[in-house]
């Protein structure tokens, strides 16, 4: 593709790279056979390609955003799956990212559209606030229907029938690996999950240990940046993962670490770009550091290997039909490494047809585009039962709040079922009793 950019746009250092990226663009549409909106809605404009015109005439012309633009670059759900298509490797996130932070800076969006977006930046990325949202959601819920924006109904809708006790699991500590320590790890402990699902660390730092790794829950540590990064609250996003990038380079340049485990793949996205996020900043080189050591807690894990004997299925594995989060396959191209852990395992993995679609989550989409959401959430849900599975399996708490919400079918996170085939606890959303209490490791 072509592109007209001044000499004097190239010296932004965004627009140089958005400017890279539209020059590998030929044009070609694979991404559009890929792209979620595109399926449910069929207009170009909401499909990858035709998104990339749309943010090449903004940034050409440098004039402000306009509502068409805003309105097709808002339904992206940055699934990444374009990425994932294209054979000419247009990177796609970040100009989307670029995209949504110039938005940001030149668009005024209408009232209603503001608050909404300034309560959710100020609420999701702190696990105690957004308790308190959540248990006002679900005090507000059964009124839900009396609410006049679909947003604020979906707001309401999201909260979680129990809202699970605080783990002090996630507290700056150090868990000691049971037996030889094999490796160090940090683990980060996120922002809604910790209000959401506190099984899935408690889960994690169990299975981390038991096959020799030492755990690190580093002091200072909070929300990745994604939230706010994806709104294009870019001075909010930084200020995030720069607390992030301190709490683990004190760790590396102390007793050091050999990765940093991230069990929510929409995060793990998210610290894997660090480097590209900071390239411009004081702290580039210590970004490059912990992007260069974060990994999936897939990819850990197989870098431990799983005991012999693991396994909970005997003669009848129970069958477990596997979602692949978008973050997790288009994002940072893991695709086998969760699957093949679980069948080590001893269960029977399935997976849906159009696995490679999202399931509508991404992130605030569920609640800033609920109408699309629920279609796509609608098409994952019936894929994933017609597998008949006895359960679902995800890696991102995102997806699993999503489909949960549409599937009596019980999800839970993949390193619960390998906590449990390895001597763990039963997961909790397996148990006809509900949730346990949550079990204090230290």
């Amino acid at each position: 593709m072509q592109t007209t950019f001044t000499p004097e746009q190239l010296k932004d250092a965004a627009t140089a790279r958005s400017n890279e990226i539209l020059r590998t663009c030929v044009h070609c549409g694979f991404c559009t056979a890929t792209c979620p909106t595109y399926q449910v809605l069929g207009d170009e404009l909401d499909s990858p390609r035709g998104r990339i015109y749309l943010i090449k005439d903004m940034l050409e012309s440098g004039r402000p955003a306009d509502e068409k633009t805003v309105k097709h670059i808002d339904r992206c759900l940055s699934c990444l799956a374009c990425m994932t298509t294209c054979p000419s490797g247009v990177h796609y996130m970040h100009l989307v990212d670029h995209a949504r932070e110039y938005i940001e800076q030149t668009y005024k969006r209408p009232f209603m559209d503001r608050a909404l977006r300034w309560v959710l930046a100020r609420i999701i990325p702190y696990p105690g606030r957004f308790r308190l949202a959540l248990l006002g959601a679900k005090i507000g819920r059964p009124f839900a229907f009396l609410m006049p924006d679909a947003r604020l109904k979906a707001m309401l809708e999201m909260a979680p029938k129990q809202i699970p006790p605080v783990s002090r699991n996630d507290d700056a500590q150090v868990f000691p690996a049971v037996g030889e320590r094999r490796m160090r790890v940090a683990l980060m402990t996120g922002c809604a999950q910790r209000a959401l699902n506190t099984d899935i660390n408690d889960a994690t730092i169990r299975l981390l240990t038991r096959l020799g790794a030492e755990v690190v829950i580093a002091d200072g540590q909070g929300c990745c940046g994604a939230l706010t990064h994806h709104m294009g609250k870019s001075d909010e996003s930084h200020a995030s993962a720069a607390k992030n990038i301190r709490a683990w380079t004190r760790e590396m340049q102390g007793e050091g670490l050999d990765a940093i485990v991230i069990n929510t793949s929409g995060c793990g996205t998210t610290v894997k770009d660090y480097g590209h996020m900071f390239r411009e900043d004081a702290l580039a080189d210590d970004a490059a550091a912990v992007a260069g050591i974060a990994m999936d807690v897939s990819e850990v894990l197989t870098k431990l290997g799983l005991p012999d004997g693991a396994g909970v299925g005997g003669d009848t594995p129970l069958k477990v039909a596997y979602h692949a989060a978008c973050s997790l396959q288009h994002g940072q191209q893991i695709k086998t490494l969760p699957k093949d852990l679980l069948k080590a395992a001893g269960f029977k993995v399935v997976e849906p047809v159009d696995s490679h679609l999202c399931c509508g989550s991404a992130g605030t989409y569920n609640l800033m585009q609920p109408e699309i959401s629920k279609e796509l959430k609608k098409r994952k849900v019936e894929t994933l039962e017609m597998t008949k599975p006895d359960l679902i399996a995800a890696g991102n708490i995102g997806c699993m709040m999503q489909i949960g919400s549409g599937t009596e079918v019980p999800i839970v996170h993949t390193v619960e079922l390998l906590d449990w085939a390895t001597g763990g606890p039963k997961p909790p959303a397996l148990q006809r009793e509900g949730a346990a209490e949550v079990p204090i490791l230290r």
